[in-house]
């Protein structure tokens, strides 16, 4: 047994590590699901300019990931419909109707430019072997631009979760570039469909937003939703209007969707209702709001420390709560890191480039070619062309080596005839001067990042407008905005209660989500939610709306015979507190209703047996009586047996008086 839990545990931590870094939350340095990693490297290793069929994408892309089709043509499918990196031809569907993509053989992509531009740089980048080991793949892609921000994701992992909303472009870059000036900035998330966003418990990326759809009210008689809250269907949204209408929480005339390129839902009201009588219904019971919880959950790597962990510079995978200003800072320090390697590998490059057309020239211009031609061995010719340096030694950056003698000794003697010296040293003063804008990059990194960022945002800003409206937003409290528009009834004949009895007399109008109180003759009362049809009693003595100020309005007079000595007793109370649908007491076990009212100017008549020395039965106001808790006892009028009582006006009573 200890074995077996022993092996679970091991094998349970084993896969949830795997889900949570390997499948279903997105890394901090570039954004991406290894799924979207795969895809974008797929159309890196294929690009050629022209579009590739999805099925070959997602075939190519099956020798890096070791899961099913399926998974990597939804996950192309969504990557391409954020218009970022994919260029797509075909139908990829719709994501304000939610009609989907057709099949992956039927539809084209391709990288755009911007993608080649800020996210691949193979010579920087650390690949590992994939799952079969016949292929490299990256580990993360050396993202220039903030992509966790800017794409947003979501993923369900064991354990736990992420969602983060997509942010705007050219807003997220501006942060960056804020950042790296050393200023404040702030950043708010911008949904792709649209609406208008609360961002006050946003809460830096791990609060809650509100999402409403943007309705044109202008018109009394008819609504037109224009924009979708997040991850809302123009489907969905007309099902929750369709469902909130059938449960008499809204009135709905008719709905027509015109949806194209641009959401266009048109709601006629019924006869008798206005826009503004509806407005907050939608928002209350429907898909027009939406509450969004948020936490950027992501994978990080952190440096190891401790020790000779820490000079080896050993990293530790792990998940981590981030916030928006952590992210922007986080990808402002790797921006100058990318950009660093890029200029050193450049540099590099270009220092190789100046030595070998240096060498060139002196080789043909000295013509240290001719000194060659005596010699028979291989060794005395590589001898021969060292020697031939030597006296360049300055004008020559580094050490001669056996690599570059062997590729001047390849340049073909047409290339040596028709050698252009002119030519050559102005090839020689253009890479130096490349070399020396480098080295200036090098010693101002941060001024290099922004224009860098300049760049990017000049010649895509246009592309990327804000498409939410953020504003401050009052949420709809559903029992605030649900309409009366239930008519309760009661049918003393049958005993039933509730909007759908037959017969009867109406009581009261009610929501859907009102309670009701009733009180039955036994003295025993219940608080319900409101029934369509409810068999209660058929001497039921109060029935009436259950919320705060109904109740705390509402005193409950009763009198009740105590059976024990046949004595009267009243009892006055409220009744404010309850639990749904428990049947509660108004009067003692050995007492017995008598009579009951809800009126405040009224006495109680009754008629003892004993009859008293003055004429007439006899009267207790109701108002001498104090009104005291549900739980307690009445008091007693009088220590007589009595015939019975009943409930009078007091202004009846002064008039017979008078």
């Amino acid at each position: 047994m200890a074995y077996i839990n022993r092996l679970f545990n091991q094998n349970f931590l084993e896969y949830a590590s795997y889900v949570i870094k390997e499948r279903a939350i997105p890394h901090l340095d570039d954004g991406l699901k290894p799924v979207q990693r795969r895809i974008l490297q797929s159309l890196h290793d294929v690009d050629d300019g022209k579009f590739h069929k999805v099925a070959n994408v997602v075939g190519h892309a099956m020798q890096y990931h070791p899961h099913g089709d399926s998974s990597i043509y939804e996950a192309l499918v969504n990557l391409a419909n954020k218009e970022l990196f994919i260029d797509k031809q075909g139908n990829f569907g719709n994501t304000l109707t939610g009609d989907p993509a057709s099949a992956a053989r039927y539809i084209e992509c391709r990288l755009l430019p911007m993608g080649k531009e800020v996210l691949f740089g193979p010579e920087i980048t650390d690949f590992i072997d994939s799952y079969d080991g016949r292929r490299k793949e990256p580990v993360t892609l050396p993202a220039k631009i903030p992509l966790p921000l800017i794409l947003g994701a979501e993923g369900i992992a064991v354990g736990m979760s992420t969602k983060m909303l997509p942010h705007n472009f050219v807003e997220v870059l501006e942060a960056e570039q804020a950042c790296l000036k050393g200023e404040d900035f702030e950043l708010f998330p911008d949904v792709p469909s649209g609406g208008i966003i609360d961002v006050s418990n946003y809460d830096e990326g791990n609060g809650k937003v509100l999402s409403r759809a943007k309705l044109d009210s202008s018109d009394p008689k008819r609504i037109l939703v224009r924009e979708l809250p997040y991850g809302v269907t123009t489907e969905n949204l007309i099902g929750s209007i369709e469902s909130a209408a059938r449960s008499n929480k809204i009135k709905v005339g008719a709905i027509t969707d015109y949806t194209t390129e641009d959401v266009e839902i048109e709601i006629k009201l019924p006869r008798g209702v206005h826009t503004k009588d509806v407005l907050d219904g939608l928002y209350a019971f429907t898909d027009c709001e939406v509450s969004i919880a948020v936490n950027m959950l992501m994978i990080t790597d952190e440096a190891q420390p401790g020790g000779d962990a820490e000079k080896r510079g050993e990293v530790i995978t792990r998940p981590a709560v981030m916030s928006v200003p952590e992210v922007i800072r986080h990808h402002a320090k790797r921006l100058v890191v990318i950009l660093e390697k890029e200029l050193l590998l450049e540099k590099g490059q270009l220092l190789d480039k100046i030595h070998a057309r240096t060498l060139e020239k002196i080789f043909i211009v000295e013509k240290i070619y001719k000194r060659i031609e005596p010699i028979k061995t291989v060794p005395g010719i590589f001898k021969a062309v060292h020697k031939g340096f030597d006296p360049f030694t300055e004008e020559i950056a580094r050490d001669v080596t056996d690599d570059d003698v062997e590729r001047l000794l390849k340049i073909p003697i047409r290339r040596i005839s028709r050698f252009d010296i002119d030519r050559m040293e102005d090839e020689i003063r253009q890479l130096r001067d490349r070399l020396a804008e480098i080295e200036h990059h090098l010693r101002h990194l941060t001024d290099y990042a922004l224009a860098f960022l300049d760049g990017i945002l000049e010649k895509y800003r246009g592309k990327y407008p804000r498409h939410s409206e953020i504003v401050s937003l009052r949420k709809v409290d559903v029992r605030d905005a649900a309409q009366k528009n239930l008519k309760v009834k009661y049918n003393p004949d049958t005993g039933y209660l509730g909007y759908e009895v037959s017969g009867g007399r109406i009581l009261f109008d009610a929501s859907v989500y009102d309670r009701i109180l009733y009180v039955k003759k036994d003295g025993t009362y219940l608080v319900t939610d409101v029934p369509d049809k409810l068999f209660v009693d058929k001497g039921m003595l109060y029935a009436g709306l259950a919320d705060k100020e109904t109740c705390e309005s509402t005193v409950f007079s009763m009198v009740y015979r105590n059976t024990e000595n046949n004595f009267p007793y009243i009892k006055r109370c409220r009744i404010t507190q309850f639990i749904l649908n428990r049947s509660y007491d108004l009067i003692p076990d050995e007492g017995k209703m008598v009579r009951f009212t809800t009126k405040e100017d009224v006495a109680v008549v009754v008629d003892f047996k004993q009859k008293s020395l003055l004429s007439g039965a006899d009267q207790f106001p109701v108002e001498d009586y104090l009104i005291k808790g549900v739980k307690a006892r009445g008091v007693r009028l009088k220590p007589k047996q009595f015939n019975s009582a009943r409930f009078v006006s007091l202004k009846t009573l002064e008039k017979k008086d008078d």
